[in-house]
């Protein structure tokens, strides 16, 4: 605005008053809140924070009612959970996202294309969670009464990978009210079913209280469900030609999620082997076991989820990136594409600039308001400078999907788990304790995000050439 001379005229910025000079800065402020990117992360911020408290009001609840034997034993199932809901998905929603943003297909054929095959998928899934139950508690969780839990998760799957699908087309639309409203309906629906049901099922045995909190899901994300389908418009007609599959939608859109599911899966995978890895080489180097315990659980318990508490703001900015990116992607607008990237990174950037200041000086006093501890500290002091390029990962991944470059997101996770492995068990023989898990961590974090910035990059400039 400012490098328009018209405009410069128009507001009289040359005259030096403060009166003119606040006016047009008012008006400067007013013309971006209209731009859709910054509503809608000003939506997804707002409600990121009231899901982020309701989660959180959920989880001490949930601890109160079944005690520290319930919690063990959700804890456990918790990973298996989780990994069943990332693989379930196949990346569909952020293909889903993508596509619709650019708003060059049949958007209800797309999403008609893509229901049958993830529910196809999860029909497998089911198929062997049914089957390998025993297998998973038996012999690899080691405790028989994660049978039931797991079993549930089989229920699951279906309803989180539509409700996931659901939502994904209003973010494709840029709709950001129906996403926020039906994920606090869920998460009240939750919390409503928890203290209603959970100290029945509890009476039953601790089992089947767990069995309970995994079967809430069903409930809560079918009325998250029938949310979205109020915020339908009133005219939509479906036509039976919108039913039949289209075959070069679902390509398009697996060449999107397959990568960024293998991704998360690896991920998964390296976090799982993370424990494995530390606890055998500090072994071999001598250190007691219960020193190990301690020092992990501090730093994966107390310190890990402080330093990036704020990450919700990032997802939200990355949720509001995608579409938007998209869309000025498909359509060559290569400068706004530039520029919607730095205003994303900035944003990240500025929140973890804040929560760090704010850690690196007062974290004793958080850690003993939250966790009712002192221990950690140093950790915190040491990863909290390093992390802050752990918040401008989401709005790079975000960048790639909605260049269509998942598979770079795939590689950075790849070199992210081989990196982090290695320097965890190389380290440990330096004789530092814990600290050789905090290096190879902050190694992990500088590889993925340069990989990806660089990535970002290199894609920009291509398609900058072949226009």
């Amino acid at each position: 605005v400012f490098r328009n001379k018209d405009t410069m005229l128009k507001y009289k910025i040359f005259d030096r008053s403060f009166y003119k000079r606040t006016y047009f800065l008012l008006w400067n402020i007013k013309f971006s809140m209209r731009e859709k990117f910054i509503k809608s992360t000003l939506i997804l911020l707002v409600g990121g924070a009231i899901t982020k408290v309701l989660g959180m009001l959920i989880k001490i609840i949930t601890n109160r009612l079944i005690g520290p034997e319930g919690i063990g034993l959700y804890m456990l199932i918790l990973p298996t959970f989780i990994l069943f809901i990332n693989v379930s998905q196949l990346g569909m929603p952020t293909a889903l996202v993508k596509m619709i943003a650019e708003d060059k297909k049949n958007n209800r054929n797309l999403f008609f294309s893509i229901v049958p095959i993830v529910l196809l998928f999860n029909l497998f899934l089911i198929i062997v969670i049914l089957l390998g139950a025993n297998f998973l508690s038996l012999r690899l969780l080691h405790n028989k009464d994660a049978v039931v839990a797991i079993l549930a998760i089989a229920l699951v799957i279906p309803f989180t990978s539509i409700s996931s699908i659901c939502r994904s087309y209003f973010l494709g639309k840029e709709m950001m009210w129906p996403h926020i409203i039906s994920n606090i309906v869920e998460d009240i629906v939750r919390l409503v079913l928890i203290i209603c049901f959970t100290p029945f099922f509890l009476r039953k045995g601790t089992k089947y209280a767990v069995c309970f909190l995994i079967l809430c899901n069903v409930i809560s994300e079918t009325a998250s469900i029938l949310i979205l389908f109020l915020f339908l418009p009133k005219n939509l007609r479906i036509k039976r030609s919108d039913f039949k599959p289209n075959k070069i939608y679902i390509k398009e859109c697996l060449d999107i999620g397959l990568p960024n599911t293998t991704g998360r899966f690896i991920s998964s995978i390296g976090y799982f082997l993370e424990p494995i890895i530390l606890t055998n080489s500090l072994l071999l180097c001598g250190y007691n076991k219960d020193f190990i315990i301690r020092e992990y659980g501090i730093l994966s318990g107390y310190a890990m989820p402080l330093i990036l508490l704020p990450s919700f703001f990032t997802m939200a900015i990355s949720q509001a990136l995608l579409p938007v990116i998209a869309k000025k992607y498909s359509d060559r607008e290569i400068s706004s594409v530039r520029s919607k990237i730095k205003q994303a990174i900035f944003f990240s950037l500025i929140i973890g600039l804040v929560w760090t200041i704010i850690l690196f000086n007062g974290n004793e006093i958080l850690l003993k308001f939250i966790y009712n501890t002192n221990l950690g500290g140093s950790y915190i002091k040491f990863l909290g400078p390093v992390c802050l390029l752990q918040y401008i990962q989401a709005p790079l991944s975000a960048a790639l999907d909605a260049m269509g470059e998942s598979k770079d997101i795939m590689m950075s996770a790849i070199l992210g788990v081989i990196v982090r492995s290695i320097l965890t068990f190389v380290l440990a023989f330096l004789h530092i304790g814990i600290w050789g898990l905090i290096m190879a961590i902050s190694a992990n974090i500088l590889v993925v995000t340069f990989y990806q910035a660089s990535r970002v990059r290199k894609h920009l400039k291509e398609k900058e050439l072949y226009i």
